[in-house]
């Protein structure tokens, strides 16, 4: 397949945003193969994902960016960020005890559905190393205490920076990630919660949708922000239950649910398909 650009954008919205940036492309014989763009009214502001073939574009590669920023971004005041199909992003998993996610991902990851690659898994337990191996990728064990954490979470960035990691998927990750990593993977870090955030936040989700007697239960997969389940939201989906299932029958739905949120939202990362604005995402089709 030919090499393409993805460039994403957003800045205050102006009459001539789309025909400079389209123009931009085609005066330089790139050929535009996706575009999508949105306007939010309430705050002036346009998105922009435009993606187009390099085969035959006269600027090169590693001078696009600077073209971009000389001609159009400081014009329009733009925020953007340009990829290049033939990179791969590499994807750090972070992972506790519970299973469901991991699987689910590497099956993905091994059967060719992400373009993406998976240097490594890390972990507060042991018991995930037998399927990291299963999957023949390295598992790093970082057990944390409060004496420890700072101690430990330091030892993981600097194994992540060591691969170069672009972005973490915390898949049923049971520690809370500190202000340094956050700061240091801004939107990079993409969490599963076991719940239709905001509602029945806590520990136990699923008893608390029990005990109120709810007909749907939920999954969301989000960017870690400082503030506890609050950042910005990726994909979201419910499942409908009844009078008739236990919370063992919840439980079990919503460990199907969260896969496929989570799984989702990945893919949505992947693709370059995601600009997060303020607490919100654009998520470009």
């Amino acid at each position: 397949m030919n090499t393409t650009a993805k460039l994403l954008l957003h800045c205050p919205d102006k009459p001539g945003i789309l025909a400079d940036v389209t123009n931009f492309i085609t005066i330089n014989k790139g050929n535009i193969v996706y575009l999508d763009q949105y306007v939010d009214h309430i705050e002036n502001i346009f998105f922009m994902r435009i993606e187009w073939e390099l085969n035959d574009f006269f600027i090169p590669k590693d001078k696009i960016e600077d073209y971009f920023e000389t001609l159009y971004a400081q014009k329009y005041e733009m925020m953007f960020r340009l990829y290049f199909s033939d990179i791969k992003p590499k994807m750090a998993i972070f992972v506790s005890k519970l299973s469901h996610c991991l699987f689910d991902m590497l099956a993905r990851y091994t059967a060719g559905e992400w373009d993406v690659e998976i240097p490594l898994i890390i972990s507060n337990h042991p018991d995930l190393q037998h399927v990291a191996e299963r999957f023949g990728i390295p598992f790093y064990l970082f057990p944390i205490t409060k004496e420890n954490k700072m101690e430990q979470e330091q030892a993981e960035m600097d194994l992540l920076k060591k691969h170069n990691i672009d972005f973490i998927v915390l898949a049923r990750y049971m520690q809370v990630i500190s202000e340094k990593m956050i700061e240091s993977y801004p939107n990079k870090i993409i969490n599963i919660h076991h719940s239709f955030l905001p509602a029945f936040v806590g520990a136990k989700p699923y008893h608390a949708a029990f005990e109120r007697g709810v007909k749907i239960i939920g999954a969301t997969s989000h960017y870690v922000t400082t503030e506890l389940d609050a950042g910005p939201i990726i994909e979201q989906d419910v499942v409908r239950i009844t009078h008739k299932d236990a919370i063992e029958d919840l439980v079990s739905k919503g460990k199907d649910l969260e896969k496929i949120v989570l799984s989702r939202a990945v893919n949505k990362h992947i693709e370059r398909k995601v600009l997060a604005y303020k607490n919100k995402t654009v998520i470009f089709s």
